[in-house]
């Protein structure tokens, strides 16, 4: 017959093997959400370290809490199963679309690739965890050069031109942009002093942009014309 102390004992063991148990799991997947995270922070990504920590920490959290406090009711699943839709309303937050041209769909796809590790995490799958990390890693670090090597990606390139005739300025961007069926988008115009400057933006791969750039350069109705910081789109 065990004695109340030996209840106790056993009491203090269970709990303490809960508890590391459970603390494993959690910084597990904070580690494992933050070196994604690193990946994103250093391509200067909206989603980045603190972002995908944060959401592979609550995801395994969650399944941890799903776990444990619907053990005695039968249905654990009913709160794990509530991260999936909380991380596609995250997820949409990130894409944005503006005249057609949609960004941010890699950003959203991998919060929700970071949340189904936080969820592996949580349940205990460290081995299904570690390999989506290191696979997810490496087609975020590798296949976005690959892309940029052979310009497989649209790209948003900005121009700022400057001429004297607004009008015969938007026709002739419009008809060398209409030579590789490409149009402009977020377009800015604003006139002072005699002289109107024109902002647009284009959506095309490297072949097109070097056209469009040629073409621009070579047009004598623009007085200047400058290239801005590039968006990717990803």
């Amino acid at each position: 017959m065990h004695t109340l102390p030996d209840i106790i004992a056993n009491l203090r063991n269970e709990v303490a093997v809960a508890v590391s148990s459970t603390l494993a799991r959690l910084m597990v997947a904070a580690f494992l959400g933050g070196i994604i995270g690193l990946e994103r922070q250093h391509r200067h990504k909206p989603a980045g370290l603190r972002t995908n920590m944060f959401i592979c920490f609550g995801a395994a959290m969650f399944t941890v809490l799903s776990r444990d406090l619907g053990a005695n009711s039968g249905d654990y699943t009913r709160i794990a199963s509530q991260i999936i839709p909380g991380i596609g309303f995250i997820g949409a937050g990130s894409i944005l679309h503006s005249r057609g041209s949609v960004t941010g769909l890699t950003t959203a796809a991998t919060m929700f690739v970071v949340a189904s590790v936080g969820m592996a995490v949580g349940g205990g799958l460290y081995i299904t965890a570690v390999f989506a990390t290191v696979l997810l890693f490496i087609s975020l670090a590798l296949l976005g050069r690959i892309e940029g090597h052979f310009a497989l990606r649209t790209v948003l390139h900005t121009y700022e031109l400057k001429g004297r005739d607004a009008e015969s300025m938007m026709r002739e961007v419009n008809r060398i942009l209409e030579a590789e069926k490409l149009t402009m988008q977020s377009v800015h115009l604003a006139s002072a002093d005699g002289t109107t400057r024109l902002v647009f933006g284009v959506d095309c791969e490297r072949a097109e942009q070097n056209f469009v750039s040629l073409r621009l350069h070579e047009s004598n109705v623009f007085s200047s014309v400058q290239e801005l910081p590039v968006t990717e789109h990803e």
